[in-house]
């Protein structure tokens, strides 16, 4: 199992856990017996145990996914880029976990999950509510200040927010590490209203064409531009494994949280995080701009008809970006 770590100040720790007489101890450490007393199920079924056990998990690996890219984005701040790009590769795989807990959700039958669904409703909850889903949106720019209103019954959560709201997103410092570096990055880029989505800049684009163009001289930047296309592409193709599971398991009835369920999710896919800069110069990503592109009118079309699954391979940033 190896060492155990010490004790961080992060600020995603909290508190110390008790250690038994004697020193630490593997049930104790992790605090096994808090979590394993968590899942509280509110029927009868026998799918609600996985059905809140996946959402449990997710929870967690956003947690851990924020406070990688939270830490990458100081390193960032201090230019210390290939720290940086070790916490966002480490991010990448962690949205690979969360992209295939859909497979597991997806075991549930839609009569399994019209059971539990129909015992459950009282309750209320949504996906729509995850503070953390929208801390990690917020980092990566999808700004959009409507979205406090869902939370508008816990004002914790909603306080929690806007806060982050507020604060820069990772790509915001990108364009401040490439001014540093000595590129033309608009003033009005770099002093932007964090609260609102990125706009497009053909400045920047250029920056990051030269950055691509001269990839040997750059390359800690070049490297650093596509560790922030992986980041968008694994959450595209994270609302793609979504929005199929909710098709297979739902079909088309409304969402838990009052939305339209499927077509909501497919129009989700058009939003965006960064600029297409990153892969504006990128000729070897043409042919799959073009595929992934294709690939989304086909998930769309699919969603639509009803048909059975499109597989979800080249959906992500290269065609949202365009």
């Amino acid at each position: 199992m190896g060492s155990i770590p010490p004790s961080g100040g992060h600020s995603y720790v909290h508190g110390r856990p008790p250690w038994p007489p004697g020193g630490r101890h593997y049930t104790s450490y992790l605090r096994l017996e808090e979590i394993l007393k968590c899942q509280s199920l509110i029927t009868d079924t026998h799918d609600e145990m996985l059905f809140i056990m996946i959402h449990q998990i997710s929870e967690l690996w956003i947690k851990l996914c924020l406070f990688e890219l939270e830490s990458a984005q100081q390193n960032v701040m201090h230019d210390r880029l290939n720290v940086a790009l070790k916490m966002m590769e480490r991010a990448a795989a962690i949205q690979n976990q969360l992209i295939q807990s859909w497979e597991v959700l997806a075991t549930i039958t839609p009569p399994e999950y019209a059971q539990m669904r129909q015992l459950s409703t009282a309750s209320g909850g949504s996906g729509l509510q995850s503070v953390q889903y929208r801390l990690l949106e917020f980092l990566l720019g999808n700004k959009n200040p409507s979205i406090l209103a869902t939370h508008e019954r816990d004002p914790q959560a909603q306080a929690i927010l806007e806060t982050a709201l507020h604060r820069p997103g990772i790509y915001d410092e990108a364009l401040k590490l490439l001014a540093r570096r000595g590129f033309a990055i608009p003033e009005a880029h770099l002093n932007r209203d964090v609260c609102q989505p990125y706009r497009a800049s053909p400045a920047v684009e250029d920056a990051w064409k030269s950055i691509y163009a001269r990839y040997d001289e750059y390359w800690d930047l070049y490297v650093f531009a596509e560790k922030l296309v992986d980041l968008e592409y694994r959450v595209q193709l994270w609302r793609c494994h979504h929005l199929k599971t909710v098709a297979r398991v739902i079909g088309f009835k409304p969402g838990s949280g009052g939305t339209t369920g499927v077509p909501y999710l497919a129009r989700v896919m058009d939003q965006v995080f960064f600029s297409r800069a990153a892969v504006g110069s990128r000729e070897a990503l043409r042919w799959l701009a073009r595929a992934s592109w294709i690939f989304l009118k086909q998930c769309r079309s699919a969603c639509r008809c009803g048909r059975g699954a499109v597989r979800p391979r080249m959906a992500g940033s290269a065609c949202a970006m365009l």
